[in-house]
């Protein structure tokens, strides 16, 4: 029995054995400045843990590129204003959102690729919390999300 169609346990719908992945670069103002690097080789890390594909440097059969867009921090869920002399009512939480745009070739299926794709996500933060403490983590859980969704559109076809 053949099968025209290919199908892994990983979820990868494509037959591209190689993929590359160019540097992604910080374009956003508040980012830390190696914020697009460790995203770079965390984006590699995981399509390497997550298929079957080999992460090349150059010309690989799919090519992901594209460029940290967005760093923001946005206070949410207001708190009540106790203090009459205090025209500033303070939030209770904080919400950081990271987005990247994403150029994406697929050599082997033309009709899978896409321009300027935004890929983005948040975490809320309570703000009795010291933002420099947690930022590494909070940074670490959007990435992951962002990573998947990228993943998904590029190979996974779902």
């Amino acid at each position: 029995m053949n099968s025209c169609f290919h199908y892994s346990l990983t979820g990868i719908a494509t037959t591209a054995q190689t993929i590359s992945i160019e540097q992604f670069f910080n374009n956003s103002d508040l980012a830390p400045a190696n914020l697009g690097a460790v995203f770079t080789n965390r984006l590699k890390d995981y399509y390497q843990q997550n298929s079957s594909m080999k992460v090349v440097s150059e010309n690989g059969e799919l090519t992901i590129e594209g460029v940290l867009s967005d760093y923001r921090l946005n206070p949410i869920a207001p708190t009540a204003n106790t203090d009459p002399n205090n025209r500033i009512n303070p939030a209770a939480l904080t919400r950081l959102t990271i987005a990247v745009k994403v150029n994406f070739i697929d050599s082997k299926e033309p009709k899978n690729n896409f321009n300027d794709k935004t890929f983005s996500f948040y975490q809320d933060f309570d703000n009795n919390l010291n933002f420099q403490s947690i930022q590494e983590d909070l940074e670490k859980k959007i990435f992951e999300q962002i990573m998947l969704d990228i993943f998904n559109a590029t190979v996974a076809n779902w």
